[in-house]
């Protein structure tokens, strides 16, 4: 059983930083690509960063030059630095692994953090 764990959410002022981490548990062999998605109320679910096993990362339009996608492969973590916050980068935040096992993918999900902007 793999379970993601997320942390570091909360309310902060626009202009303002966090970070979020995600951990991964249980019995795997490796983790593919990680990536953080996010969730307004009333809107779809959206990406907002990705990050491969060789570390190549991809992000979403509206978060370029202020978030940062990294991963440590020994901690099996991903985080999201997050920088000058926007109001509009109000939602929850959802973890994202694709988890190698005996030779099958599986995608697994965080159970969300909520990230507030006030302005």
């Amino acid at each position: 059983q793999v379970q993601l764990v997320e942390s570091g959410g909360g309310l902060v002022q626009a202009g303002g930083s966090l970070r979020l981490s995600c951990a991964a548990s249980g019995s795997f062999s490796s983790i593919d690509t990680m990536g953080w998605y996010r969730q307004a109320p009333g809107k779809q679910r959206e990406l907002v960063a990705g990050i491969t096993s060789g570390s190549w990362t991809n992000y979403g339009d509206s978060v370029k030059g202020r978030f940062t996608i990294s991963r440590d492969n020994g901690k099996n973590t991903v985080y999201l630095q997050m920088s000058d916050l926007q109001f509009e980068d109000t939602a929850v935040y959802f973890c994202n692994m694709i988890i190698v096992h005996l030779s099958t993918r599986f995608n697994y999900w965080g159970q969300g953090t909520q990230v507030t902007v006030s302005s």
